[in-house]
């Protein structure tokens, strides 16, 4: 088979979705971190340490989507609506100095993506296979099931946690947790998912590619 008839190959993802998923979620921590107050108690210091921080966010997510059609020929709908999402309500805490929008934000994404998987599973489709445009080798109708089952009840989870983090710690430590506990949880959750989706048909080489490519807000 020469070059001309050759099927083309899926671009290979592994670095680059970290850096459209988790990069500009850095770049808020980093831009908020380095416009922070160094005292405590500097209130106004603070907001607008979270503004700046946030518009370097909606500015780094605009740039992931060009990033992800750039290098893997497509852009996701779960890409799509998490960047309309952070745009919205990012220009809500810009418009109001208020830190509780972009706070609240996980929360509206992780309960829409909730819904939307409940609703797919209601219908009996598994709504996560279109969300994440993935298709992983092998894994049966059932499996995909089973996984936006999985992940549905797992977003559902995160946003109790997100919201109760808003309500209960200072934006500092929400940051903190956001950037690092929640994206812990979220691989620790991918990799429990291995046993029941190798189980379904999924094959071991594909492995790597449920791994690089888990739901992210």
């Amino acid at each position: 088979m020469n070059a001309e008839t050759a099927p083309a190959q899926k671009p290979k993802s592994s670095w680059v979705n970290l850096v459209v998923d988790f990069g500009p979620l850095l770049i808020f921590f980093l831009a908020y971190r380095h416009f922070s107050p160094a005292g405590e108690g500097d209130t106004i210091g603070t907001v607008s340490a979270v503004i700046k921080g946030t518009i370097a966010f909606m500015i780094a997510t605009v740039i992931a989507l060009g990033v992800s059609k750039w290098r893997l020929g497509h852009i996701s709908p779960m890409l799509w609506l998490t960047t309309v999402l952070i745009v919205g309500f990012g220009a809500l805490t810009v418009v109001f100095h208020d830190a509780f929008w972009i706070q609240i934000k996980p929360t509206a994404v992780y309960l829409m993506f909730a819904a939307v998987l409940f609703v797919g599973l209601m219908r009996g489709k598994p709504m996560l296979k279109y969300l994440l445009q993935s298709a992983f080798e092998g894994l049966n109708e059932e499996g995909w099931m089973k996984l936006s089952r999985n992940w549905a009840w797992f977003f559902v989870l995160l946003a109790v946690l997100n919201t109760a983090l808003v309500f209960t710690v200072s934006f500092d430590t929400w940051l903190q947790a956001k950037l690092w506990g929640f994206t812990v949880l979220s691989f620790v959750f991918t990799f429990s998912q291995l046993p029941m989706v190798l189980k379904h048909g999924m094959g071991e080489a594909a492995k790597e590619e449920v791994i690089e490519n888990p739901p992210h807000d």
